[in-house]
């Protein structure tokens, strides 16, 4: 019963919590404004078409990536992600969390369970996340501390595989060039300070506020595979 109760509180903090809103994109897209006929067929079709794959998103994380080989290559990543099952959950990339935001890429998000049975060339691909939790860095924006510290309960001791395909940091205004895998920051002095007080700023937090608290999830083992981009 307990187990289904904070299942339940966790649903309902992730439909009712905010948390967005205040990270506009980066970039202008060029193109004409929509005209009326537009704004009329996306009313239409906003009432009338099913859009079940998307109602799924119901988590909302925001962290930071960095281009895998390129630690100086660093950038905010606003994810919205579906939880698949108990072992892997997708994720859709945002450069913020406003209506302008820009779509930048995919993350996919799997079990230590599942990791270990990839082939060494696929761990490769992969970044761990145990750092981005326990150091504050990746945080769930809108909903209760207490919600929030048993969802990184869960994704301690996940990986990630990420491809960034609108590089929006390089202000881009269209999605040109090739997508790039991404990877995670996994020690202290890699992220960019100035990058995570002004997300800090923005939301009204404190990562070393969230590390402290943080300090009781477990420092989960690292497959030596992962983090090949470091």
């Amino acid at each position: 019963m307990k187990i289904r109760l904070r299942a339940l509180t966790l649903l309902l903090v992730f439909s009712i919590g905010c948390g967005g809103e205040n990270t506009p994109s980066r970039v202008d897209v060029p193109g004409a404004e929509k005209d009326a006929r537009t704004k009329t067929l996306e009313a239409g079709a906003a009432m009338l078409q099913d859009k079940t794959p998307i109602s799924t998103i119901n988590i909302y994380l925001d962290g930071f990536h960095f281009y895998s080989g390129n630690l100086a290559g660093q950038m905010e990543a606003h994810h919205y992600c579906t939880k698949v099952n108990e072992e892997l959950t997708q994720c859709v990339i945002y450069d913020g969390n406003a209506a302008d935001a820009r779509l930048m890429g995919v993350e996919y998000v799997v079990s230590a369970k599942l990791f270990a049975g990839f082939t060494p060339e696929e761990k490769k691909l992969w970044h761990s996340h145990r750092y981005e939790v326990k150091s504050g860095a990746l945080i769930a924006p809108g909903i209760p501390d207490v919600a929030e510290h048993e969802l990184m309960e869960k994704l301690v001791s996940t990986y990630g595989k990420t491809w960034h395909t609108w590089h929006t940091d390089q202000h881009h205004s269209l999605p040109l060039g090739t997508p790039h895998l991404m990877a995670g920051f996994t020690a202290d002095g890699q992220l960019r300070p100035e990058l995570l007080s002004a997300r800090d700023a923005r939301f009204g937090i404190s990562t070393a506020d969230k590390r402290a608290k943080r300090s009781d999830i477990p420092d989960t083992p690292v497959d030596p595979m992962a983090d090949q981009g470091d």
